[in-house]
């Protein structure tokens, strides 16, 4: 079982240190008062090329569209993930809480990773307090989704957040 992952998004230098350390070249960051965009070039992952993620912090998610190499192409309109975000200026940081949501847009919506969860709890690699907050986020994102036909961008704008992509 590994621990959290937490990753950082610098705007200043354009960068964003990944969950491994590797310090990564951004492309776009756009700062909305409810958000951060980000687009950057995946180097080295055999399964997408490139990504794009919208940090929001009221919420406690990512979500990101992956840019599929050819044969790892996958069935999704969205993945989302249940993270923790501080901002601080121009750094912002996650720490993910293992569970995700796999959007598939006017059909339905996957909660996937809750395993993990509840091992990284058993060993005490989070608190009470973090998987209950993790499974209040992913509940309410779910309701979120499910109120709007599985639809991403009209439950988000309906909290006054329009989500722009690349």
């Amino acid at each position: 079982m590994h621990a959290p992952k937490h990753e950082t998004f610098d705007l200043a230098a354009h960068t964003n240190t990944d969950p491994k350390g590797f310090v990564r070249d951004v492309d776009v960051y756009l700062r909305e008062p409810w958000g951060l965009y980000m687009a950057r070039p995946a180097p080295g992952r055999a399964q997408f090329h490139y990504l794009q993620s919208w940090l929001l912090p009221s919420l406690g998610l990512r979500a990101t569209v992956f840019h599929w190499n050819p044969g790892h192409e996958r069935e999704q309109d969205f993945y989302l993930d249940v993270v923790r975000i501080a901002v601080d200026g121009d750094i912002w940081r996650t720490v993910d809480h293992y569970i995700d949501l796999v959007v598939h847009a006017g059909a339905h919506t996957a909660v996937i990773d809750v395993d993990e969860l509840l091992e990284a709890h058993k060993v005490g690699l989070i608190t009470d307090k973090t998987a209950q907050e993790a499974f209040a986020v992913a509940f309410a994102a779910v309701d979120g989704l499910a109120r709007h036909s599985h639809d991403l961008h009209a439950w988000l704008g309906s909290n006054g957040m329009n989500l722009s992509w690349r």
